[in-house]
């Protein structure tokens, strides 16, 4: 079955689009939105029109006629915690998104600009793997302090569409199998994928530092520096100037593996050691599932670093075999999710909302 798939990605000062024909791109291609043409629009939900007819226009200089479209997949928004995979979008799904997001977030247009194409084409939008995906289990939830329960805060997208596509290399299933899925990008995350749900995480405040994140830290030490800084510097320091920013003035991975190659102490201690708390945190996860781990993979741009994964993969390789998935593409990942649900291979739901009904 041939299938033609408009991607479409919203971000704060761009739009992302991308057609797939079948599993190879058309084109992809990063729309530019300059401050001057944002500044009339209030909300983010302001800019739906906007939007949509830059996104047809690309469509128009890559001519690609909208009718040759087989669905429309919008970057999913900030709903209340949906499952993962395909929801087609419904007027529920967008009445939450454009009257009471959980957040005022450029990836809520994704969802309302996919509708306002498809729907006069007669055909599905959907929207896959959500930022908005919750599936961990209730032991996985409670913290020490009763007002602050855990959410689900990772790269759900990318994790997911590595783990499918480290399924298909095994001649399985995602469902079918179990993986914990280390993604190294600008922020760490770590999932533990069991059965085909995502069950539980190490989300970027909670694990390894990386590039710009602190990571894991004492909420002892935190409190020390509530004491002597402003609420704006510790949040620099959490996100933004921490990590292998804070501790080596840059973030830059491969700038750090230079300064390793000449001899610099410091930058190795840093570097091994964010490598170090990445392993912690696949061990981790493998205690949810008693060890029971089919593969554990390695993703996201960090993920090209061979020295990293090099002293990652000794470390948590007793535990299962250490996939490389290196780098990240989003649109990739949302077309072959929506090709899946269109060749009948994964099912889309209904979007039902607590509040919207």
């Amino acid at each position: 079955m041939d299938t033609r798939i408009l991607c479409i990605n919203p971000g704060s000062t761009s739009t992302k689009v991308a057609v797939y024909q079948n599993e190879e791109p058309l084109f992809c291609q990063t729309l530019r939105h300059t401050a001057e043409e944002l500044a009339p629009y209030s909300c983010i939900t302001d800019q739906t029109d906007m939007r949509r007819k830059v996104v047809l226009s690309c469509l128009e200089e890559h001519n690609i006629p909208v009718e040759s479209l087989s669905a429309v997949v919008g970057r999913g928004g900030m709903l209340p915690p949906v499952q993962s995979g395909a929801y087609i979008v419904n007027d529920t799904m967008l009445r939450r998104l454009r009257e009471a997001p959980v957040e005022d977030h450029a990836s809520n247009l994704g969802a309302i600009i996919a509708d306002g194409i498809a729907k006069p084409l007669g055909i599905t939008a959907y929207i896959y793997d959500s930022v908005a995906v919750d599936e961990m289990i209730p032991l996985a939830r409670l913290t020490g302090i009763p007002e602050t329960p855990r959410t689900c805060l990772c790269h759900t997208l990318n994790s997911r569409a590595v783990a499918h596509k480290s399924a298909a290399s095994h001649g399985k299933k995602y469902a079918d199998m179990t993986f914990i899925v280390a993604h190294l990008g600008g922020g760490f995350t770590v999932s533990l994928h069991h059965k085909g749900r995502m069950e539980d995480i190490v989300d970027n405040d909670e694990g390894p530092f990386g590039p710009e994140s602190c990571g894991r830290v004492s909420v002892r030490q935190i409190l020390k520096m509530a004491r002597k800084y402003d609420l704006d510097y510790i949040k620099k320091r959490t996100r933004g100037t921490g990590g292998l920013a804070g501790h080596l003035g840059t973030a830059n991975a491969k700038e750090v593996e230079e300064l390793v190659a000449q001899g610099d102490e410091k930058a190795r201690l840093v570097y091994e050691t964010m490598a170090y708390q990445i392993a912690k945190a696949i061990g981790e996860l493998a205690t949810v599932v008693n060890g029971q781990v089919d593969a554990i993979l390695l993703t996201g741009g960090v993920a090209y670093s061979k020295m990293l994964t090099d002293w990652i993969t000794p470390r948590v390789s007793f535990i299962a075999p250490v996939e490389l998935w290196p780098g990240e593409d989003e649109m990739e990942s949302l077309a072959m999710g929506i090709r899946r649900v269109l060749l009948g291979e994964e099912s889309a739901r209904e979007y039902h909302d607590p509040v919207y009904g």
